[in-house]
């Protein structure tokens, strides 16, 4: 059975069949699905579906693309969702200069201030970083605490950058892109790292795996991730399932 670490449930693109694939996590291999937020209605929707389905559990907070729409009342709705039951993050959070959709600066301000929460409620966060990597680790680092712990999601980054996130507390989710063939980076991470760092996330409806790419990602197919993982390591496929799934497990102590 395997875990997939990063969904978006809530998108509209499982608008027509979201309530088939949930009831169909077991007979897809899918023991625990992570359904993280990109703003407050995404946030709702999260703790409902987490709330409403045994193996779902749910993560709140403002994407960096949407971070220009926080304010401190926002921030306080987040914090009372966080106190809620399967609730097991703050996230998903970062840094995304890609797009930019929110000002960099404001993407910083409530990237620390959602940090600083998930420090107040003692919950691991889940970081985006989209081209971002210096100014995501300078931001831990200054915002470095005993306990801290989270996820650098779909991680992009290098092998060297990815030692210095696990000293800081954080696990390495590896996404649909590492079946690329041109994902010589994040092949490098996998191969490097011990199975012990690493969990596995499909980041539905977006980053859909080879032989699926350019259709829409769901929850099935982060064992295309699990696959590649055990390839690139030259181990079975079920020490990978085994070890990442042992991996979220312990980190949320469920």
């Amino acid at each position: 059975m395997l875990i997939d670490s990063h969904a978006h449930l809530d998108d509209k693109r499982f608008d027509i069949d979201r309530e088939k694939i949930i009831k169909n996590m077991e007979n897809d291999g899918i023991e625990i699905i992570l359904h993280p937020a990109a703003d407050m209605t995404s946030s709702v929707k999260a703790v409902n579906t987490a709330q409403e389905n045994k193996n779902i559990y749910a993560a709140v907070g403002f994407h960096p693309h949407n971070a220009k729409e926080m304010d401190q009342d926002s921030l306080e709705i987040i914090k009372s969702l966080a106190k809620k039951e399967k609730v097991i993050a703050i996230g998903e959070i970062g840094l995304d200069y890609h797009y930019d959709n929110s000002p960099r600066d404001i993407q910083k301000k409530w990237f620390v201030q959602q940090i600083r929460l998930a420090k107040k409620l003692n919950l691991p966060f889940i970081v985006h970083d989209r081209e971002a990597h210096g100014d995501i680790l300078k931001i831990l680092k200054e915002e470095n605490y005993d306990g801290m712990r989270g996820i650098i999601h779909c991680y992009s980054g290098s092998y060297e950058m990815a030692l210095e996130f696990i000293k800081l507390g954080f696990l390495i989710s590896i996404a649909g892109p590492v079946t690329f063939k041109n994902s010589k980076k994040v092949k490098e991470v996998v191969k490097k790292l011990p199975l012990k760092h690493l969990l596995i996330e499909t980041d539905s409806p977006y980053l859909a795996p080879e032989p699926k790419r350019g259709r829409r990602n769901e929850p099935a197919y982060v064992r295309y991730v699990a696959s590649q993982i055990g390839e690139i390591k030259g181990i079975p496929f079920n020490k990978v399932a085994e070890a990442t799934s042992e991996n979220f497990i312990n980190f949320f102590n469920l």
